[in-house]
């Protein structure tokens, strides 16, 4: 058992929710005992820019297996494995968000698993391994970061706001569209744009005010579903570039409390194509 677990007990927590704290730590010790032996790892390339490994894989069939243990019957969207058929409850895992990082000896990279229920969110989690910081969040329930509340900052300006992001590396369809907002959005006198390469930590700290806004084209729903139900949790707001909900089936999203949501809007909307929203 861990030193966290020790001290902060989980079994208040909704069971579902408890299963998933058990799966993404299960997969996080993996990961931190697999990352003192980087060197031994077997390392594929999926595609441009895009690597996995035997970490990725073997985290994900730990996960699958809680998983399954629990709930036979729900259904399961991991990153590497793909589709798995169940009922309308169905998770979604992504064993090691930030595989370039890891793969790097870069400490951040996370866990991230979310529960959807008739496509509606519901419960997420995601696992920083290498800090033992685990953020959890329940429908209606708020947002937590090793057991206690978290909101999103207070930032009303974007002067002075921190601003995460993430590049278009995979697909270069829209990195013209994306240095336009970029510019922008460091012209706006911001204190600073941060790319730290996994977006479920990044938004993750939007949830509890280390960053004050985020933005990303073209992401993975397996990278934001739990994060997206954290910074909602925590009081924050999350769309697409169309101002709606369907930022898990575009990719594209624009988190941050109700204020910087709003600039962050303003500021990208002069270069959202038609084919973005």
């Amino acid at each position: 058992m861990s030193v966290f677990l020790a001290h902060y007990p989980i079994r208040f927590m909704h069971p579902m929710l408890n299963i998933a704290v058990r799966a993404a730590r299960s997969a996080g010790d993996l990961i931190q005992r697999s990352s003192y032996n980087l060197d031994k790892l077997t390392v594929d390339h999926k595609s441009r820019n895009d690597y996995v490994s035997e970490v990725d894989r073997l985290a994900e069939q730990e996960i699958i297996k809680i998983l399954r243990t629990a709930f036979p019957d729900h259904a399961i969207l991991a990153e590497e494995s793909g589709s798995h058929a169940g009922n309308d409850y169905v998770w979604v895992v992504d064993p090691l968000d930030g595989t370039t990082n890891f793969l790097h000896g870069f400490s951040h990279y996370a866990v991230s698993i979310a529960l959807k229920h008739k496509n509606k969110l519901e419960l997420g989690v995601i696992y920083d391994p290498a800090r033992d910081e685990l953020f959890t969040a329940e429908r209606g329930g708020g947002a937590m970061l090793n057991n206690r509340k978290i909101r999103v900052g207070k930032q009303a300006s974007m002067r002075g706001a921190l601003i995460g992001t993430g590049f278009p590396f995979k697909n270069q369809q829209y990195l013209d569209v994306y240095l336009n907002m970029f510019r922008d959005v460091v012209t706006a006198d911001t204190a600073g744009i941060r790319r730290a390469g996994a977006a479920a930590l990044d938004l993750a700290y939007v949830a509890c005010g280390r960053l004050d806004a985020y933005w990303e084209i073209g992401v993975n729903e397996w990278d934001i579903a739990a994060g997206v139900l954290l910074v909602q949790e925590a009081g924050g707001v999350a769309t697409d570039f169309a101002f709606n909900d369907k930022y898990l089936q575009s990719g594209n999203v624009i988190v941050g409390n109700l204020k910087m949501h709003q600039l962050m809007y303003h500021t990208l909307e002069p270069h959202i194509t038609e084919n973005l929203k």
